[in-house]
């Protein structure tokens, strides 16, 4: 058994469960089960019930329970955006996310926005943080300040030239305002541009308001940046033009010069000097195309980009994506020296600045800021398009059991009791790496059909 495990990748133990879960007799439902979460890598296990009945007859049209399910329960999805806790539910995040983004640039009506949009002017901004102290990295085509020439991959990109002079103190505390230096911003813009319009603030607002979207991506260094798509809309959001006067120019001359006015002020405690934080100076500004006629920025890049970090955090830099209790904690988790600076940093200052919470968040690096946001009017929402999918599932579910769809038939009432119980989370090693395997098929699946897709559109095309 040891060459089997071997070859599969797997120990000894791993490949024991994985037999034993593959043996038993009710294996196939425990792959419904999982399939139906996507191959979620832990989980929710419920044990309990549900009974739907028809209230005028009070009689039972389906009664469900878990006492036939494999091991007694029902395993729904854990929903974790994180692609470090669950590679499955992280996938289904990033597609949502894409579809938000995507949804306000190109414009899709049954997502709240109309098609339109892609006439308003639109920009694609990353705002970074500034400078704590040289680090390592690759200037273009000169070596780096050190003399060498990092390959892409290189472990010490992103780490301090001297990390004795490095800011660490200055670094986490930029982190933990972040999301107020985005706040101040956008009050910022929406001020600078009624002053280039030549309008009071008020009238600017009635006639134009500003959507956006934005997801933070954590530096090699452990800084927090963010990445924003900004639009233009009229004075009834998305559904209507913005005024002749709302053009891509003063948009993007507003958002450097509001970036430029922002500044948060930290008090000094301890032996810690006042700050003022502010944004760093590689602010990028470009115009999103439409069509990509001739911009380096397209619709589809913008999407896809945002939906890559929106599943991704602080544990990109060598940290982890949990709660650390102490210092002591470092050394088992084998935690970098530099993203172990930054976490101890955290540690030390969360005493000098209690209502920050540093202690709560040290294995974000101090970041407690959400990781994709939007506002009110930019799109859909992710909790919407969750309600789609989950409307689906039920009107799939009921076609299957004969029961009355309530949109054919809006007099056809039913109740349904449920008492559910939570039973536990995550799998056995062997449940793991097969629900490991069954995500990737369904990955692999899906992506094969959208690759087929276009091709399929052409022959309909040409046959018609």
């Amino acid at each position: 058994m040891t060459d089997t495990a071997t070859a599969a990748g797997l120990d000894a133990a791993t490949l024991t469960d994985v037999l034993r879960v593959a043996g038993s007799a009710d294996f196939d439902r425990w792959q419904e089960q999982i399939r139906r979460t996507g191959g979620c890598a832990d989980p929710i296990r419920l044990a309990g019930s549900t009974k739907t009945i028809d209230p005028s007859t009070g009689t039972v049209l389906h009664h469900y329970t878990t006492e036939h399910e494999p091991g007694g329960m029902l395993r729904i999805a854990c929903g974790n955006r994180r692609a470090s806790r669950c590679p499955a539910c992280a996938w289904t995040y990033a597609g949502d996310t894409y579809h938000l983004i995507r949804a306000g640039l190109t414009g899709d009506p049954d997502k709240g926005t109309p098609h339109t949009v892609r006439e308003h002017p639109r920009v694609f901004a990353t705002f970074t943080a500034p400078s704590f102290g040289p680090v390592h990295n690759r200037p273009g085509n000169r070596p780096c300040a050190c003399g060498t020439r990092h390959d892409e991959d290189a472990p010490e990109l992103g780490t301090p030239l001297d990390p004795d002079t490095y800011d660490y103190a200055g670094a986490v505390l930029w982190n933990n305002h972040a999301s107020d230096l985005w706040r101040y911003f956008t009050i910022y813009l929406r001020r600078e541009i009624a002053k280039r319009a030549g309008l009071t603030q008020k009238t600017a607002h009635e006639q134009s308001r500003l959507s956006f979207g934005k997801v933070a991506e954590y530096q090699k260094r452990g800084a927090v940046h963010f990445h924003a798509v900004i639009r233009f809309d009229g004075p009834e959001g998305p559904d209507t033009p913005p005024p002749a006067w709302a053009t891509l120019d003063l948009l993007t001359d507003a958002i450097h010069a509001a970036a430029a006015r922002v500044a948060v002020d930290v008090p000094p405690a301890g032996d810690q000097p006042a700050r003022t934080l502010r944004w760093g100076t590689q602010l990028d500004v470009q115009p999103i195309g439409a069509f990509a006629n001739g911009e380096d920025i397209t619709e589809q890049a913008v999407a896809s980009y945002v939906a890559k970090y929106a599943t991704k955090a602080a544990e990109t830099t060598g940290t982890v994506d949990r709660r650390i209790g102490n210092k002591e904690a470092l050394v088992l988790l084998e935690v970098p020296d530099h993203p172990c600076r930054l976490i101890e940093a955290c540690l030390d200052l969360h005493a000098l600045y209690p209502e920050r919470k540093l202690r709560d968040w040290a294995h974000m690096l101090g970041f407690r800021g959400h990781f994709s946001t939007k506002s009110r009017r930019y799109s859909t929402t992710l909790g919407a398009l969750r309600q789609v999918r989950a409307d689906y599932r039920a009107a799939q579910q009921r076609a299957a059991l004969g029961l009355p769809d309530p949109d054919d038939d809006p007099e056809a009432t039913t109740l349904t009791l449920a008492h559910w119980t939570y039973a536990g989370h995550g799998h056995t090693p062997g449940e793991s790496w097969l629900a490991a395997n069954i995500h990737r098929d369904i990955q692999l699946n899906r992506e094969t059909a959208r690759e087929e897709l276009p091709a399929l559109l052409d022959l309909e095309g040409a046959a018609a």
